[in-house]
């Protein structure tokens, strides 16, 4: 089955999260496969002022962008197609935020010789 990321923004930080909205993020796997598709793995990230950023070789501290919204976490779920994808990505509670979702593109890790 296709494979596609749900990128999860979110303006509230972890820790202020409602407990309704943690519930939700536990109940995701059950309810994902119950739509016959199925969440692979899922991780939140920690604070954006952890980040460090590497941009044309250059290390910087922390991310260059200015936004409301941070990105809080990714989910990589199964899916028939990207309405299949859409469907499962909507089941993401969110407090002040939303979900993009992208089609992984496949590649192979090759090992030196």
């Amino acid at each position: 089955m296709p494979q596609y990321a749900v990128l999860l923004y979110e303006r509230v930080p972890p820790a202020d999260l409602p407990e309704e909205v943690q519930r939700g993020h536990l109940a995701m796997p059950g309810e994902a496969k119950e739509l016959g598709g199925r969440i692979v793995s899922g991780m939140a990230l920690d604070q954006p002022d952890t980040a460090t950023a590497i941009r044309g070789g250059l290390v910087t501290d922390g991310p260059f962008i200015e936004t409301k919204e941070v990105l809080a976490g990714v989910f990589v779920i199964e899916a028939r197609d990207l309405d299949h994808a859409l469907a499962i990505a909507k089941l993401t509670p969110t407090v002040q935020g939303g979900v993009e979702v992208r089609p992984l593109v496949g590649y192979e890790v090759l090992e030196e010789s």
